[in-house]
């Protein structure tokens, strides 16, 4: 048996439960190792309270969860290395490589790991995974020194073998997905293949989790929710999104002239339908979740019979519990629509990004036109299922007028619910390169957060970034009117 400390090194994001940690310490538990969690969650000195933040630029409709979490005001420094002693841990693991929605929430986290670990006095091995050792495995060591060794594309069961490594031979060369160094070499050790049955991951384990971390803020209420995922993979290869670092990983590169992914029934994998019900069933049962945020890329390209066969047993149990997902406004007709409801479907978050359509199409990769989004946002609107857009300011030659014309189509919308997030160039993702090549990028900040600021040489500059951000939902309600007074008080 090997003990292995998993570390969630949350900074942003209360009421977010990261899908690797389920994930791997249902794989680990059934190979009989020991695993616990250190949540870096609620230390008042050490996590954003992103709920007031979002809550007064509108993207969260205010609510009372602080009545809900009490915070702790220890030194989270003492009990992570109180925490080390009592469990003793052979190793220490965190960040890693789930959906790709947790994986842009998790691509600092490494970084945020490294900072609590290293001053940790403790001979266990540390390991981190996610986008950058995926993305670039050969910097990371100099980037972060007191990691041991990293792994590479999804990893459940690349830590699996390396702990069984650890308790027998110590054959680390023979473990694939690792990234190690012998002397001053960086080895990259042979690519484990992609888990093309999901359903040979035991059923996730969400028992780890403090309980306080169910609460999440949910249109004005607080519900108790999970993160869940249902499928792996997308057909689609939006050039800012991190799904492309992944798939040219796994050398998943060409795509057709419409933006899909070629070959992308060998990438985009799905659990059975009995398995997704009986763990909902589980969660709902164990923690009372009615919630589950689905954190597949794109919910309507999941097998349909699939989700048909979900819906049926969805409406046999008649499970008091909802669903959020992410999808595409191409996937969303009369037809579709009445599936998601049959799925207990509350809510549908669809990337608007910016309303330019050439734009969309020629720097981003995504080809959906206006109108196919106006009709999106409409038929969920008739069928009573909320709506949130998801938007981008920032990007690489966007301009003022552009983000003004994204909050005009965010009008016309009318979605129940915004979000506006800076862009940042993740590592390895198709327009990350793009734009280093071509050098509208200063040199990589490995600390940046998506939802603080960007590193981006936008034509715009960061405080009008910052302006448009916190505005951006109250230009949308309250129309563009306003814009020359708010901009005469805020810029000026």
């Amino acid at each position: 048996m090997v003990r292995i400390l998993f570390l969630n090194p949350n900074k942003w994001g209360r009421g977010i439960t990261p899908i690797w940690i389920p994930s791997h310490a249902a794989v680990l538990k059934s190979k009989k190792h020991e695993v616990e969690l250190f949540d870096a969650t609620f230390y008042k000195n050490w996590t954003d309270d992103e709920i007031s933040y979002n809550t007064n630029n509108l993207q969260y409709k205010p609510t009372n969860y602080n009545e809900y979490v009490e915070f702790n005001e220890a030194n989270i420094y003492d009990d992570l290395q109180h925490a080390v002693d009592d469990f003793n841990p052979d190793i220490i693991f965190w960040s890693a490589l789930s959906s790709h929605i947790n994986g842009e929430g998790e691509y600092v986290n490494i970084q945020y790991g490294h900072d609590l670990i290293k001053d940790v006095n403790t001979d266990a091995i540390k390991i981190a995974g996610g986008l950058q050792p995926t993305a670039d495995p050969y910097s990371v060591f100099e980037r972060f020194p007191f990691v041991d060794y990293f792994i590479g594309g999804e990893s459940e069961f690349v830590l699996a073998d390396f702990a069984e490594q650890f308790q027998n031979e110590r054959k680390f060369s023979e473990v694939k997905g690792l990234i190690r160094k012998e002397g001053n070499k960086v080895i990259i050790n042979s690519i484990q293949s992609l888990i093309s049955n999901l359903d040979d991951i035991p059923p996730y384990d969400y028992s780890l989790f403090d309980k306080r971390i169910f609460y999440r803020a949910y249109n004005s209420k607080i519900v108790k929710a999970v993160d869940y995922e249902l499928s792996r993979g997308c057909v689609y290869a939006c050039s800012y999104c991190v799904e492309t670092t992944i798939q040219n990983y796994y050398g998943f590169s060409e795509t057709t002239e419409s933006g899909v992914l070629k070959n992308a029934n060998q990438y985009l994998r799905h659990k059975s339908a009995n398995r997704i019900f009986s763990e909902l069933e589980k969660n709902y049962e164990s923690f009372g979740i009615e919630l589950f945020r689905c954190q597949d890329t794109n919910f309507l390209t999941i097998d349909q019979n699939t989700l048909l066969e979900l819906s049926d047993l969805m409406e046999k149990s008649n499970l008091p519990i909802k669903l959020y997902i992410e999808t595409r406004p191409e996937g969303i007709n009369k037809s579709t629509v009445k599936l998601l409801k049959k799925l207990h479907v509350d809510g549908v978050g669809m990337g608007v990004e910016v309303s330019s359509e050439s734009f969309r199409k020629n720097d981003l990769n995504r080809h959906p036109a206006q109108r196919k989004i106006i009709e999106a946002f409409r038929i969920l609107k008739e069928a009573g299922i909320k709506r949130t857009a998801y938007n981008i300011i920032g990007l690489p030659n966007e301009t003022e007028e552009m983000v003004i014309d994204t909050i005009q189509f965010n009008s016309i919308l009318q979605p129940d619910n915004i979000t506006v997030h800076f862009y940042s160039p993740y590592l390895g993702t198709n327009l990350e390169k793009k734009s280093k090549e071509i050098g509208i990028f200063d040199a990589y900040d490995y600390g940046v957060d998506s939802q603080l600021r960007t590193v981006a040489k936008s034509k715009l500059e960061q405080k009008q970034l910052e302006f448009y951000k916190k505005n951006f939902n109250r230009l949308v309600k309250e129309g563009l009117g306003n814009l020359d007074r708010l901009k005469k008080v805020e810029l000026t």
